[in-house]
This record gives C-alpha cells, structure tokens and sequence, in this order.
C-alpha cells in the first residue's frame, strides 16, 4: 500500500509541453472533453483515430479523467475504442480507485465491465474499498472480475 493517501489530488488540468502550441491545444480539448464527459466530442475522432489512451504529463489518460469526473458513458466508449482501464498515472493511481474514492458506481462498473483490474495501482481499487467501507458493496464484484490479476505483471 503506498504512503499517498487515497484522499491525493485530483488528477490535473494543465501540463507543461515540447508541442507545438497548437498541438498542446488540441489535446487539451480532449482532456477538458474529458473531464466533461462530453462524449460526443470523442465519436468522430475515436473514429478517425484520436489515440484512446492519450496521457497528459501527469500520466493521467483520458479514462482516468473521464472515470474521476464521473462521466461512466465516456469511460465505456474510450474502452470499447481500445483505452486501457488499468492504465495507472505517474501517482500509481488506477482509474478505478478514484472512481471507488469517488464512490462513482456507475463508472467503477464501467470499467469492470471494460477490464479493469481492481489488483491494479498504489492503493489498488480493493485497498481503497476497503479503506472507505466499500468491501461489502464491491467485495464479491472485485474477486469476480474478468481483469482480476491482469495488471499485476505490467
């Protein structure tokens, strides 16, 4: 279990850059779509490419700012595009910690269903449900999930 506490920031909203200005912009969009849940503005680039697992420099992927901001329908589309929801961030956290953190329940089911590894980040999903009384809820979901275990060797 990591020093942070489970309580740690949330995940940022600008980064410093080597990218042209306007390529930083570009993706800028998409990280504050993101934490929007402004789903229709991912359909066509998803489409035409858009990388589903673009990363700020804090290591924060589109899933991760879609899944703390709350936004379940945005975290199954980037998922169903190919986004990996065990894609932890430079803190080691995990998409569905925060979500758990954040007691999104929508949204912690959205990545199960996509993958996600409840073994996965420093805390993992399961050590933040059990920090904040969630086992009884996720418990039995966490020890069935089809991503069980699938994070633990990267």
């Amino acid at each position: 279990m990591s020093s942070q506490p489970a309580t740690a920031a949330a995940p940022q909203t600008s980064f410093p850059t080597t990218l042209p200005p306007e390529a930083a912009a570009f993706a800028r969009q998409f990280f504050d779509a993101a934490r929007r849940g402004d789903v229709d503005a991912f359909r066509a680039p998803l489409e035409a490419g858009l990388p589903p697992n673009l990363t700020n420099d804090k290591g924060d992927t589109l899933v991760m700012l879609a899944s703390y901001y709350g936004h379940a329908e945005l975290v199954s589309l980037l998922i169903q595009h190919g986004a990996d929801p065990n894609r932890i961030n430079d803190r080691g956290q995990s998409p569905l910690a925060g979500a758990v953190f954040k007691n999104e329940l929508a949204v912690i089911q959205a990545l199960l269903d996509g993958g996600a590894d409840p073994l996965a980040g420093t805390p993992s999903g399961y050590d933040t449900a059990k920090m904040f009384g969630k086992l009884e809820l996720w418990g039995e979901k966490f020890d069935k999930a089809k991503g069980k275990g699938s994070a633990s060797s990267e």
